[in-house]
């Protein structure tokens, strides 16, 4: 492996609400040099159609142009063809994987990788994972990153948690995987929805040790000189 180009992120996109978190994820990863590999429910692809208006069919022959469609109006859509096809350059290279294809590369824990982030993560990808069900591509990646003691990132976007979900959470905490719930801070000078999914993102890639600048950091100073912390002292008292 070349030194100078770090071993791919998989990512498994599933049936949970929040598929634009997803999208920037793969957007920011591809635009950072990252290889992808890709994994997308059916559930997910419903999620798409429902939330971002966007037609997804990850079907023999079909993966292409479901990958161009994900990223389309983002930053990479220039090169959106040249990445998911394999193309060289700076760009990351995506490799799509139907999710039941337990022949892919990700399905071994011979094949390496920097980690996974399931993202969104539904409650029933969630349970198979803690229970090594292994019943779609998506589970079984994560039950590899989980032997193979390899960073594993499930992002849950549920509300309210019952109590099942609840021990599913925790039982996947003490197998190693990281829980990092959607749940976007206020304090990086929120101006629109875009931030609030950054700051998501961002969390994302820290854990990935992925370079970005997409959020202010707590402490540093905003554009106009002024703190987050000097913002809070300065407010109202209750």
């Amino acid at each position: 492996m070349n030194a100078a180009r770090p071993y791919p992120v998989v990512l498994g996109i599933t049936g949970a609400s929040g598929a634009v978190y997803a999208q920037r994820l793969l957007e920011v990863l591809v635009a950072s040099g990252r290889d992808v590999h890709l994994v997308v429910s059916p559930s997910a692809q419903l999620v798409f159609r429902e939330e971002l208006g966007i037609a997804l069919s990850f079907e023999a022959g079909a993966g292409d142009a479901c990958v161009a469609a994900l990223l389309r109006g983002t930053s990479v859509d220039p090169v959106v063809a040249a990445s998911a096809t394999g193309g060289a350059g700076t760009w990351g290279v995506i490799r799509w994987h139907h999710h039941q294809n337990f022949l892919a590369p990700i399905a071994s824990g011979s094949f390496l990788t920097s980690g996974m982030v399931i993202c969104p993560c539904s409650g029933g990808t969630l349970s198979g994972v803690v229970n090594a069900a292994s019943g779609n591509l998506i589970q079984r990646a994560a039950d590899v990153h989980l032997k193979e003691r390899r960073k594993l990132i499930v992002v849950p976007r549920e509300t309210p948690l019952s109590i099942p979900q609840l021990d599913n959470l925790k039982r996947a905490a003490e197998a190693g995987a990281i829980v990092l719930p959607a749940m976007p801070g206020w304090y990086h000078g929120v101006r629109s929805v875009r931030d609030l999914v950054d700051f998501i993102v961002a969390r994302i890639l820290d854990q990935l040790g992925v370079e970005h600048r997409l959020m202010k950091r707590w402490g540093t100073e905003a554009s106009d000189g002024s703190s987050p912390e000097a913002g809070e002292a300065g407010g109202a008292t209750c």
